[in-house]
């Protein structure tokens, strides 16, 4: 969405207009387009939450009391610092998070799993990445809320699905279509109640809706127009040693993601 967006505004300029590259508040990338004094960022943060590598204390501990080893320290209400300056930097703000949260092969429930923290000591009992993820999305609405400007347009980005068939990424999965899915197509492989590889689509967006209920969050709902797009990854000409279909070709879906996200803002601007 970010590459779409910068593209679309480098187009629309004159190629005297000078364009700075540099990474405000923390940013991985961002871009300001001199000539407008506009500002865009890229953010990375996987979890939102801070995290990183755990391995037991010689000391002992409530973790590994339990029998814990090793594995990922996430902090639920401690931001990732990639971001954590952005909430009070940027005027317009928007959020995403999901496919780290249901990934095995990043977060071995057994060698690595998320050990989750409050207040700067392990949650006990340990808590499944669902449950760690509700807790997650509670501090991180709670702390944009709070340090936002107050004038501040905060969205939230639902999953976007990746398209895998016949396995995931790692077991030979696939997305070699040429066309859109239909409507019974797209249930088929995204319905929480077939628990397919690319289910994880839905069972986090059942959490975003959950946790943005009554914020001050707009929802920036791409999902349901991404599902039926199975043919917009890049698949086996992704430059990967397996099918590439995750990420999405540009042009393409993002391009539509960003049209919506304009037509948010007009509707804001007609209301105001």
């Amino acid at each position: 969405m970010f590459v779409s967006l910068f593209c679309t505004l480098r187009s629309s300029i004159s190629n005297g207009q000078e364009v700075k590259k540099w990474r405000p508040a923390g940013a991985d990338r961002g871009f300001t387009f001199l000539t407008y004094n506009l500002t865009i960022a890229y953010h990375r943060t996987n979890l939102l939450a801070r995290y990183g590598r755990w391995s037991a204390s010689e000391n002992g501990g409530a973790l590994e009391s339990l029998g814990f080893k090793e594995g990922y320290r996430v902090d639920v209400d401690v931001p990732d610092s990639t971001w954590a300056q952005a909430a009070n930097f940027h005027n317009i703000l928007i959020f995403n998070t999901g496919h780290w949260w249901w990934a095995p092969s990043k977060f071995d429930p057994v060698k690595s799993p998320m050990l989750f923290f409050k207040k700067g000591q392990p949650v006990i009992p340990p808590l499944r990445p669902d449950q760690g993820l509700d807790m997650v999305l509670e501090h991180m609405i709670s702390y944009v809320e709070e340090k936002a400007r107050p004038d501040a347009v905060k969205f939230f980005r639902t999953q976007s699905p990746r398209h895998f068939e016949g396995g995931d990424w790692d077991q030979g999965g696939s997305c070699q279509r040429d066309q859109p899915l239909s409507a019974e197509q797209v249930e088929e492989l995204f319905s929480v109640k077939n628990n397919g590889t690319n289910v994880e689509v839905r069972l986090v967006n059942e959490h975003l809706y959950k946790a943005l209920k009554g914020s001050g969050f707009i929802i920036l709902n791409i999902t349901y127009l991404s599902e039926l797009r199975a043919d917009a990854h890049p698949a086996s000409a992704g430059g990967k040693k397996h099918d590439d279909c995750m990420h999405w070709c540009l042009p393409g879906i993002t391009d539509t993601w960003n049209d919506l996200f304009v037509e948010h803002l007009n509707n804001i601007k007609h209301r105001s």
